[in-house]
């Protein structure tokens, strides 16, 4: 059996000096941007305008304010987050760069597309989750149908062909409207976006009649009386849409696992930086304005602390690979 060596003079020393100036082992160990002041990348890999900046941004001001350094969102459009994940695993590792995203990038992406330019497994560290919340079905104003089974009745009538809006190529939004068009035999069509912000914008300019993303993304248009949101994905119905039915209600399957809200960084970032990081962002997430915010556009906010995450991007990401493959999608 060994033991500890004793601790030298200098090591005492050491202890000493620390505790003189108030540090800790945490604090000796700090992330780099805890001491260079450098602002920390927020990376959105959706539009400005859209659900997903509007989260971000209301995070990282007060993330600032927990960290002592700026952070700023940098929005890297394209692909539905294809973009923003390349660059996180392009970036340096040294706590400079994270990636704010839901489900799609992260578990889906790889799934629906041969070479998104990154592995999630490998490349990415899951630092934590805050937040779930259900994908939607909304009408634009100009639709007359009120809710789901009219919009139905609504494309039969006039044809029975119809584009439903997604915010992004081969994502769940789009499996969705390949559920729809099997389940009630309507010739709809998806038509892709980059991000929701311009399918919304089409939906409120009567230039599509009907839009597939999350809740975040038409709350406030709802609220308005500009769309409809008519129905929701989940095993119930969301607390801000009571009246709104499930599509389970309505006969198509039952998709229970709803998607998640995270944070990812670089892998190889230190554990003390994604610790610290972690950390600042349960903080801000259980503050009453946060969560208020949050709650607000539409999420059902819940800290996950990054092992918690991990096991629950994994578990999401098994889920959507069999609905996927029972789908008879291909990979493109």
């Amino acid at each position: 059996m060994s033991f500890p060596a004793p601790a030298t003079s200098l090591s005492l020393r050491r202890r000493a000096l620390l505790a003189a100036f108030g540090m800790t082992a945490l604090t000796a160990g700090a992330p780099a941007w805890s001491q260079s002041g450098a602002p920390i990348r927020l990376l959105v890999g959706f539009p400005p305008g859209g659900g997903t900046d509007a989260i971000a941004r209301t995070l990282a001001d007060k993330l600032k304010e927990q960290l002592g350094v700026p952070v700023v969102v940098e929005n890297r459009a394209g692909a539905g987050g294809q973009l923003a994940a390349q660059a996180l695993k392009a970036a340096a590792a040294d706590g400079h760069t994270f990636f704010i995203s839901h489900d799609h990038s992260i578990s889906i992406l790889p799934l629906v597309t041969r070479n998104p330019g990154f592995d999630p497994a490998t490349d990415f560290v899951p630092v934590a989750g805050f937040a779930t919340f259900a994908n939607a079905l909304a009408l634009s104003g100009g639709t007359p149908a009120k809710t789901f089974p009219e919009y139905v009745q609504h494309v039969r009538a006039t044809g029975g062909k119809d584009t439903i809006g997604v915010p992004a190529p081969a994502s769940i939004p789009e499996l969705l409207v390949g559920l729809i068009k099997d389940k009630y035999a309507i010739d709809v069509q998806a038509a892709p976006y980059r991000g929701s912000a311009p399918m919304v914008a089409d939906m409120l300019g009567n230039q599509i009649k009907a839009g597939i993303g999350s809740v975040p993304d038409f709350i406030e248009n709802h609220r308005a009386g500009k769309l409809r949101i008519v129905a929701v994905i989940g095993d119930k119905r969301q607390p801000l849409l009571p009246q709104v039915p499930t599509f389970a209600e309505m006969g198509l399957p039952n998709l229970d696992d709803l998607p998640y809200y995270g944070v990812f960084a670089p892998a190889g970032t230190p554990a003390p930086t994604v610790e610290r990081f972690g950390q600042a962002l349960q903080r801000v997430v259980e503050t009453p304005e946060v969560r208020e915010r949050l709650t607000a556009m539409g999420l059902t906010v819940g800290y996950e602390p990054q092992a918690q995450f991990a096991a629950s991007v994994r578990r999401y990401g098994q889920v959507w690979a069999r609905i996927v493959k029972a789908s008879g999608f291909q990979p493109k």
